[in-house]
């Protein structure tokens, strides 16, 4: 029986696609040696993308390109090129984060499959509907989700949804961590992440390792999902080499086909790589110390010589999965025929010999069934065969052998044969066109209810969605511009932050600023005026020309981009920065400071945690995850100067009390430097 749920297998390289066919993977993700998010693999150049398509495709294997970087303008040409290539070879799909390079590529190949990566950070009912209406044909959802979350987003979900079920976990969600770029510009948006997070940071009673987690695994979990309506499983490791991506495979096609994995198969994949164990905490809702972990010398010795000799059995031979039905026909006095058709309408054809008189026992279905039924080291395997035989007639089984190994190679090259996608040229949006404007005025964001009267001349102010409508109403009777702050991880907690945007609605509040894709269709749906935030990692003038036409009012550019960058920037709508605040270096779900065992009703301030060299980065709580902080802040108050193409300025406050917003203020209206403990961010060396 063929399962509704296809398992997904990682490929880094072409070494790759044999073990995860053979294993039994339906598809296989890979990526080009460019716009990838693991440009650390070895990934494919085009001819070697084109070699792995022929033979995923005769061997009954998807291929879905992964171009899920974002990207910026000088880039926008070559990423076209590379869909353009992966259109003519006939990709399956594309698995995409930037918003403005999905929006070219809609525009360009209307047919092409889309998927949204999970760098798009999406882990709510609405941010799905809100790719939906993109016309993105699947979303990869946040790993950080339960079995819970996932039913309600699946329940009556109108587009596919895959979900990972085996391979690393990251600290933060997905698409919202910048502490590889902070720390040393290599971007994990930009496919460059180095890991920070598995080199020691503690928190006070920790594990020592408090930004590392164990492996996920839910591979026991495969059927439950797909009863959710679940399209793919997805396994995590593109920087893993084969017999990892084998063995994760064939545990997924063992608990899929049986309903149940067995010790053995987990034992293997353990044993091949694994953090001090796997854990399912998010999975099952139970966050906490028990999904920390690291990988030690024990799990490194594990994986010895013994090990990888078991599981190149797994992929020693071709999986015979796809279905051929034959037809012989053996006819007096003229050449026999067999014909083929495969599960998908292929068909192919091959001529045979004249039969001849029989002198003893006359040919019958039985022996040529024996025949045909040889498809050893072929991915095909007999599902039905029809024979019109005459009477009395004779044909060497050699000849029949040969008629098969004819019909099934012309079938596989039907088979390999490129399903193209038609791709058009499109006119690119002009960049350049801002260089003309300098930033003219400041807007604050805020984490409580004390604000300052001195910051009154702000634009506007963002305050969280999270204070009382009492707290609300005294902000704008004193005189301010109030939106209001959705948190970027809203994580079980949709509902109550799509009635509490309600409330604030009546109170008169009418502006949001949007970090997530959710919060966007939140605010269309309520007729509320969008503020796009730094966490939708707008870097290119595409993505801005998108969200302008969608009637985003502005927008706070990614701040991985260096301020020469944001100078060519194209588009109309106004842009603004952070040029102030200790920037958020991860959004993470499973707080580190948990870990000390204490709960959050110890957490009287905000907590830290120190790396190696005893530095220590702030966490503050918002929403239903805590951000990890920089450990000093950015402030860009005497560099106006240099800034072009910017409207306008954000001062982004976290943990800072009262007397250090004033001192921020301050800096800002005299245009003066600080005396100690700033960054300038990425605003000048900016990001890999």
């Amino acid at each position: 029986m063929k399962r509704s749920l296809e398992i997904l297998a990682p490929a880094g390289g072409i070494d790759c696609i044999q073990p995860a066919v053979r294993a039994g993977a339906d598809a296989v993700y890979i990526g080009a040696s460019r716009f990838s998010a693991r440009s650390s693999a070895h990934n494919f150049n085009d001819e070697q993308l084109r070699e792995t398509v022929r033979y995923c495709h005769k061997n009954g294997t998807a291929v879905h390109l992964a171009c899920n970087i974002i990207v910026h303008d000088d880039e926008t040409d070559s990423a076209l090129r590379l869909i353009e290539t992966a259109c003519d070879i006939g990709v399956d799909a594309l698995i995409m984060q930037d918003i403005g390079l999905i929006s070219m590529v809609r525009r360009a190949a209307p047919d092409m499959p889309i998927h949204g990566s999970t760098q798009l950070s999406v882990h709510t009912r609405q941010g799905v509907e809100y790719l939906y209406k993109m016309g993105l044909t699947r979303v990869v959802l946040s790993r950080e989700l339960s079995k819970k979350e996932i039913e309600e987003i699946a329940r009556d979900c109108p587009v596919e949804l895959e979900v990972f079920v085996h391979g690393a976990l990251c600290m933060s969600v997905s698409g919202q961590c910048y502490f590889s770029a902070m720390l040393g510009s290599r971007s994990g948006n930009r496919g460059g992440c180095a890991q920070p997070c598995r080199l020691p940071f503690m928190v006070k009673g920790g594990t020592g390792h408090d930004l590392s987690l164990k492996d996920l695994s839910v591979i026991g979990h495969l059927r439950e999902l797909e009863e959710m309506g679940i399209s793919s499983a997805k396994i995590e490791g593109r920087m893993k080499r084969p017999e990892y991506v084998a063995a994760a495979v064939a545990a997924c096609r063992e608990s899929l086909d049986s309903g149940t994995v067995s010790d053995d198969k987990m034992d293997m994949l353990r044993s091949v790589f694994s953090r001090s164990g796997f854990t399912d905490g998010y999975y099952q809702g139970k966050t906490g110390v028990e999904m920390f972990g690291v990988r030690s010398k024990e799990n490194v010795e594990a994986a010895d010589s013994r090990i990888f000799g078991r599981i190149h059995q797994l992929y020693k031979n071709e999986r015979q999965h796809i279905p051929v039905d034959f037809n012989l026909s053996v006819t007096e006095g003229k050449k026999t025929v067999l014909k083929v058709t495969d599960d998908r309408g292929n068909k192919a054809s091959a001529e045979g010999a004249v039969p001849e008189k029989a002198r003893t026992a006359p040919l019958d279905r039985i022996r040529c069934e024996k025949s045909l039924s040889k498809t050893g080291g072929t991915p095909y395997i007999l599902n039905k065969l029809e024979c019109e035989i005459d009477e009395g007639l004779m044909l060497p089984a050699s000849a029949l052998n040969a008629m098969r190994n004819e019909c099934l190679d012309s079938l596989s090259a039907e088979r390999e044969k490129p399903d193209s996608v038609k791709f058009s040229g499109i006119e690119k949006n002009p960049v350049g066109t801002r260089k003309n404007i300098r930033p003219d005025r400041y807007r604050v964001r805020f984490t409580d209810d004390d604000i300052p009267d001195e910051f009154l001349d702000s634009e506007l102010i963002y305050v969280p969605c999270t204070l009382l409508d009492k707290k609300l109403e005294e902000i704008m009777d004193r005189g301010f511009a109030v939106a209001l702050d959705v948190p970027r991880g809203m994580f079980c907690i949709e509902d109550i932050v799509f009635e509490r945007m309600k409330r604030a609605q009546k109170l008169g509040i009418n502006e949001v600023l949007a970090n997530n894709i959710a919060v966007i269709e939140m605010a269309g749906k309520l007729g509320m005026e969008v503020h796009g935030g730094f966490g939708l990692n707008v870097a290119n003038t595409e993505t801005l020309s998108f969200f302008e036409s969608k009637g985003m009012t502005d927008c706070e550019l990614s701040f991985e981009l260096t301020l020469d960058q944001i100078a060519e920037l194209g588009g109309k709508m106004p842009v603004g920065i952070i040029s102030a605040g200790r920037l958020p270096l991860m959004l993470t779900r499973n707080c580190p400071a948990m870990n000390d065992g204490k709960g959050c009703k110890h957490c009287k301030t905000a907590p830290y945690i120190r790396d190696r060299k005893g530095i220590d980065f702030p966490m503050k709580c918002f929403g239903s995850c805590t951000e990890i902080l920089n450990s000093v802040p950015l402030c860009m108050a005497d560099k106006r100067s240099q800034m072009t193409g910017i409207d306008f300025e954000v001062i982004r406050f976290s943990v800072e009390n009262h007397v250090e917003k004033l001192k921020t203020l301050e800096l800002f209206r005299k245009g003066i430097t600080p005396e100690n403990g700033f960054t300038r961010g990425l605003y000048y060396r900016g990001v890999e």
